[in-house]
């Protein structure tokens, strides 16, 4: 039975000044000072306050000391996490007479056991009345009916988090009609969602925070996002059905939208127009969305100003390129985290980041086989408050990371990974010249690089060395025909390299291999 870290609210009477009115005694035996209880003159509420610092194991370990800590361990633990399989439903009244006062609950269990059903739902629904927070995870018994009671006896709840079950459409409903100060819901892999059933949207109009991942019947939750009114969080990953007339509505209603994060899911530029209506944006992610082109890119730029951290997965699609990051570049001035993945950017874009984009904090730089070198020495040059930098896969040498290491003044954190110019030189540069910079460097690619060139080398050798040993039987051989020895000598001149066929077959096998290693 797993438990999570433990968060401890202090009791409101308690004031940690009051640590120094209080007379502790200190009249014990010195020479074995192991007889004392240093912690017996400690009020409850100073010891709670000790505990919530604690790691849960720590705070396990601490919970069997003796009952006094037993029970202040108890009385003040707030958030409870419980391998939720059958075996744990016995054993329900017991572990929520102890821990009375949980208020943040996770209830887990793997894909091979039976988890708890309705019936225990139910009796934690009825000890834990103040429940604020509730995940469940591959909890595949509980349905509709256990989530109902949730909803009729928990009506504090704030966060609703679920994964892998199997209530559906209803099971959520039944959350979500009840407890009207919802605020945030999160579902994953969602499954007994049917065609025909939505989400209720009328009445929520608590919910700030909507994600949703892997679900098929992902359109269902439209009539609740576009209905709560205090939206400002969305994220859609990998949820079937076309989201553009979703997306129109939603920027069309809410304004206040701050953070988006859409991830392979069906969405074109007709979505990222409706997105470009929330005039806070502050965060954006699209992520292997192959239809968002520039013309959409350009949209959010130009009226979303605030936004300060962009993330763009271009998919290798090459619909989203130098047209985009430059009208990023130009209107979103406050820009101070930035992610290119798998688009083709030139230095005209890089620069007018570089340029204008003078917050730039944190920048990464992955799968761009159009930047090398020279867009590199640009970004070292100009992004004077760049503090974290992460290269992957992409072509530069030695001569873009030295020029980073000495441009950037206030760069705090390097990475390079897959680069396969780079060498494990350039490493000693950097810790030579720039001893506070923590440059982190991958050299596993370099190191099978050099190790296939060093195969390459040895067949090579092997062929020659194996060349001259033939030429040397040969000659041999022929030697012996002249003075006058039987044809079986000619034999041996002509199949003499058999001999060696090891050798052969050896020299053959690592050009196989070499010519075989995959492109990284």
């Amino acid at each position: 039975m797993g438990q999570s870290p433990s968060t401890t609210v202090l009791s409101s009477e308690f004031n940690r000044h009051q640590f120094y009115d209080f007379d502790f005694d200190f009249d014990f035996d010195l020479r074995n000072p192991i007889n004392h209880d240093f912690t017996a003159d400690l009020p409850d509420d100073c010891l709670a306050g000790i505990f919530s610092h604690l790691t849960t194991a720590d705070r396990n370990r601490c919970s069997v000391v003796c009952r006094r800590w037993h029970r202040v361990d108890s009385q003040t633990r707030r958030r409870l996490s419980l391998n939720a399989k059958a075996e744990l439903q016995d054993h329900l009244p017991a572990v929520f007479t102890r821990f009375e006062s949980v208020t943040k609950l996770g209830l887990r269990c793997d894909r091979r056991s039976t988890s708890v059903n309705d019936e225990g739902l139910i009796l934690i629904s009825l000890r834990c009345v103040n429940l604020t927070w509730l995940k469940l995870r591959g909890c595949r018994e509980i349905t509709e009916a256990g989530m109902a009671a949730v909803g009729e006896n928990c009506k504090a709840l704030k966060k609703l988090s679920c994964a892998s079950c199997v209530f559906g459409i209803k099971g959520i409903n039944a959350v979500v009609s009840r407890c009207q100060g919802l605020e945030e819901l999160s579902v994953k892999r969602l499954r007994g969602a049917h065609d025909g059933e939505e989400v209720v949207g009328s009445g929520t109009t608590s919910v700030t925070s909507v994600c949703l991942k892997e679900i098929v019947n992902g359109q269902s939750f439209a009539p609740l996002m576009i209905g709560s009114k205090r939206l400002r969080s969305l994220k859609v990953i990998g949820c079937l059905g076309d989201w553009d007339d979703t997306l129109e509505k939603i920027g069309n209603l809410h304004a206040a939208l701050v953070d988006v994060h859409l991830e392979k899911i069906q969405v074109s530029d007709v979505g990222l127009v409706g997105l470009s209506k929330c005039l806070s944006l502050d965060t954006l992610h699209i992520v292997k969305t192959a239809e968002c082109s520039n013309v959409g890119l350009n949209l959010v730029a130009e009226n979303c100003r605030m936004l300060r951290k962009l993330h763009v997965d271009g998919w290798r699609t090459n619909r989203i390129g130098d047209d985009g990051l430059i009208s990023v570049a130009k209107h979103c001035i406050n820009l101070q985290e930035l992610a290119l993945i798998g688009i083709y950017p030139t230095s005209s874009s890089l620069e007018a980041i570089a340029s204008k984009c003078k917050a730039l904090e944190r920048l990464a730089l992955c799968g761009l086989n159009t930047v090398g070198d020279a867009e590199i020495e640009c970004v070292a040059n100009k992004c004077v408050a760049l503090k974290k930098l992460c290269i992957k896969g992409c072509p530069i040498s030695n001569v873009g990371i030295e020029a980073l290491a000495s441009g950037c003044p206030n760069l705090v954190k390097f990475k390079v990974r897959r680069c396969r110019k780079v060498t494990g030189m350039v490493v000693e540069w950097v810790r030579e010249h720039r001893e506070s910079l923590a440059f982190s460097f991958d050299n596993s690619d370099y190191e099978a690089l050099n190790a296939s060139q060093i195969d390459h080398d040895h067949a090579v050798n092997d062929m020659i060395a194996l060349h001259r040993e033939n030429e040397e039987v040969a000659a041999a051989a022929a030697a012996e025909a002249s003075n006058g020895y039987n044809g079986l000598a000619m034999l041996r001149a002509t199949f003499g390299f058999l001999a060696n066929r090891s050798v052969v077959q050896s020299a053959l096998r690592r050009w196989y291999n070499n010519d075989n290693v995959p492109a990284q």
